[in-house]
């Protein structure tokens, strides 16, 4: 059977796919608005340390408790409901927020709830909003799919504060968040006018009982594919070694590198330059192909990402740290897309949506896990030490996933 040949930026020349990239980057960028605002109101409110650790823990653990049962809905039912119910999610969360700022009732309890809620939203959208990319893309240009709404999503990622920047000056915190409800709305009403729905190419819908036990039963099945099993122990990897730790401790490079008494410019362009890494990088490989979408492709980039993050902890020299993250950008958006490709195309047709959502519970869920690593290291080596030590032990674990699976494939072929 002769394949569609693969195009350069393929999906963006599609009519169905290219709204759906471009509303994904919009949800993303309403979703980093939301903590822009709320974040800086809980501070001047609270001043609570506690919640700030909080505000991390309720945004990642519900993708490692749910991720699974969530993926197992998108198998099930029609995933542009689950993403509505997703986007419908985030809008009340942000609709509660300005009402509570409104009326200036806003208390601890009722903020860890919204907390929560926001989280849960993310992790109920994931694993829907994946499979309907085996909707929209031929299995040739599936891996380019996916690496252009990791993109876009990176692209929302990085307008998210600034667009929250603007929001917080111009209109205040009450009436910005409100503004950010219309951010989801793109994506809610195009779901309505798709007619895909996650299911239409493959034809296939899961009709079992959906548990929240099914994350046991899902490995025991595809523990037999080295290469899934590898990406997945890839993605906790990095998630677990380096995770959302670069931004957390940006303030403490910037000190240290001598930025951080610039009006916030220095501290500025080191944020700015690790999420512009992301898009650069997506654009970069998407037009010239040079990782592949194979293990070693994977690996190449997860050591890229280690050993950034080590030179970005243990530079003195701010041109040097800053070219750092924005190689690490590239790296991490290279490292994700791959191994989450992979992944999908290598996931039983039966159980992808439950697959996917293992991904995402041990690649987004285990970044609750960093924030424990981070703090216990950063008190015993600070936080510089900490993110070098997450650095190297990352650049060594990815060349110890591709040596096992090297191994396995050895001794596959001699038996």
């Amino acid at each position: 059977m002769n394949l569609p040949v693969t195009r350069r930026f393929g999906p963006l020349r599609d009519k169905h796919s290219r709204p759906y990239l471009i509303t994904a980057g919009l949800s993303m960028m309403a979703d980093n608005i939301e903590h822009v605002i709320t974040y800086w109101v809980l501070w001047e409110v609270f001043a609570s340390p506690w919640l700030v650790g909080f505000q991390v823990i309720s945004h990642w653990l519900p993708f490692l408790l749910f991720s699974v049962l969530f993926g197992g809905l998108a198998e099930k039912y029609d995933c542009r409901r689950i993403i509505q119910a997703a986007q419908i999610l985030f809008a009340l969360v942000s609709l509660s927020w300005g009402l509570l700022f409104l009326t200036g009732t806003l208390e601890m309890w009722s903020a860890c709830v919204l907390l929560v809620l926001h989280g849960c939203a993310g992790a109920l959208w994931g694993p829907a909003e994946q499979l309907m990319l085996h909707d929209f893309a031929e299995p040739p240009e599936l891996p380019s799919a996916v690496r252009l709404n990791a993109t876009f999503k990176s692209l929302g990622v990085l307008a998210g504060p600034v667009v929250g920047s603007v929001l917080l000056l111009a209109l205040g915190p009450t009436y910005g968040i409100f503004v950010n409800i219309l951010f989801y709305l793109p994506m809610t009403l195009l779901m309505i006018r798709t007619p895909f729905t996650g299911h239409v190419r493959s034809g296939h819908v899961h009709r079992e009982r959906i548990s929240i036990l099914d994350t046991p039963r899902v490995l025991r099945t595809v523990g037999g594919d080295r290469v899934l099993v590898g990406m997945i122990a890839l993605a906790g990897l990095i998630a677990v070694c380096v995770g959302a730790s670069l931004q957390v401790a940006m303030p403490n490079f910037a000190q240290n590198l001598g930025a951080g008494d610039e009006a916030g410019i220095g501290y500025g362009a080191l944020l700015f330059a690790n999420g512009i890494g992301g898009v650069v990088g997506g654009i970069l490989l998407e037009a010239t192909g040079i990782l592949k979408v194979d293990v070693r492709g994977a690996v190449i980039a997860a050591v890229m990402f280690g050993l950034t993050s080590l030179i970005v902890a243990t530079t003195g020299h701010y041109a040097v740290a800053l070219i750092a993250l924005v190689l690490g950008g590239i790296a991490n958006l290279a490292a994700t897309a791959i191994g989450q490709a992979l992944v999908q195309l290598r996931a039983p047709e039966h159980q992808r949506g439950r697959v996917v959502g293992v991904y995402s519970m041990i690649g987004s869920g285990m970044r609750t896990g960093n924030g424990i690593t981070l703090g216990w290291l950063g008190a015993l080596l600070g936080v510089s030490g900490a993110v070098a030590v997450g650095g190297a032990a990352l650049v060594v674990g990815a060349l110890l996933i591709a040596a096992l699976i090297a191994l396995q494939a050895r001794r596959g072929l001699s038996a």
